[in-house]
């Protein structure tokens, strides 16, 4: 198995590809297009992208690249984040004059960031890029906000530890492919849809699944490119999209709201993580 993602290694999309195949063949990627096309035209069978931060909230460039493209979502991960200041050996705190990290990575340790004076926050297309970046370049006066395994890849220390602003930092990814990648069952399907700009059109939208007691887990709503105050509407249901009241509510939806695609239907992490846990149980 081949599995795409983007960073350098020693990313948290790394870790989140090791997560869905321990022995998968990993391909790196700079951006999340690059991540679609390795998936969409080769090498790679399988995509990991971050789509939601506990703390920073969601990743919007990859909604947007889920309605750009026609690969399915097939599967979830959700991962820990723990971030670390991470500099050249020797290097001191006080004498840091620049911090690089992704958007996400920054905005995830603000709190932290806020302590440091006289310091440039710079944002970059990657954690453990950034952490390359400062080992490549000896930047003696500059940090990165990464992973621990991104200081061992690179050989930088960490000058503070578990700076992310909460403790439970969690970050779920979704996984893209042409075809499902295990025998898991799917108990959830994510949506993308339009609604008319008229009264109570959100409310019927909200009503199909809640007249079938079928739970909505998210709503996102985003612009749609070219079209001036009018949005995509991406959900998750916490349902198969064959269960029969998802299937009632999915169709009922498409009475009314002039597009409708299901982004895909696959299980959830805590079920995937039930039935590992289910297996190792039965080996012993």
């Amino acid at each position: 198995m081949r599995i795409a993602y983007q960073g350098e290694p020693g990313a948290f999309s790394e870790a989140a590809s090791r997560a869905v195949s321990a022995d998968a063949q990993l391909v790196g990627c700079r951006s999340f297009e690059e991540v679609f096309a390795a998936v969409e035209q080769g090498p790679a069978g399988y995509g990991v992208l971050p789509i939601e931060n506990s703390i920073g909230g969601s990743i919007h460039r990859n909604y947007d690249l889920l309605v750009e493209h026609h690969l399915p979502i097939v599967g979830e991960v959700e991962l820990p984040i723990v971030h670390h200041l991470l500099a050249l050996p020797g290097v001191a705190i006080g004498g840091l004059r620049r911090i690089y990290s992704h958007p996400q990575g920054l905005a995830q340790c603000e709190r932290f960031l806020r302590t440091l004076s006289g310091v440039e926050i710079i944002a970059t297309y990657d954690t453990a890029g950034s952490a390359k970046m400062v080992a490549d370049q000896q930047l003696r006066d500059a940090a990165a906000i990464a992973s621990a395994r991104a200081g061992e890849v690179f050989g930088l220390e960490p000058l503070a530890s578990g700076i992310q602003d909460y403790e439970h930092n969690v970050t779920r990814f979704i996984v893209i492919g042409r075809r499902p990648f295990d025998a898991s069952v799917a108990d959830k399907t994510s949506i993308v849809f339009t609604l008319p700009n008229e009264p109570g059109s959100l409310f019927k939208a909200l009503s199909a699944f809640a007249l079938r007691s079928v739970d909505l887990t998210k709503l996102e709503s985003r612009p749609m490119p070219g079209r001036a105050w009018e949005y995509l509407f991406y959900a998750d249901v916490a349902a198969a999209r064959d269960e029969l009241p998802c299937a009632r509510a999915l169709t009922h939806l498409a009475e009314f709201a002039p597009m409708l695609r299901v982004l895909g239907s696959y299980a959830s992490w805590k079920r995937r993580e039930a039935r590992r846990a289910d297996s190792v149980e039965a080996a012993r």
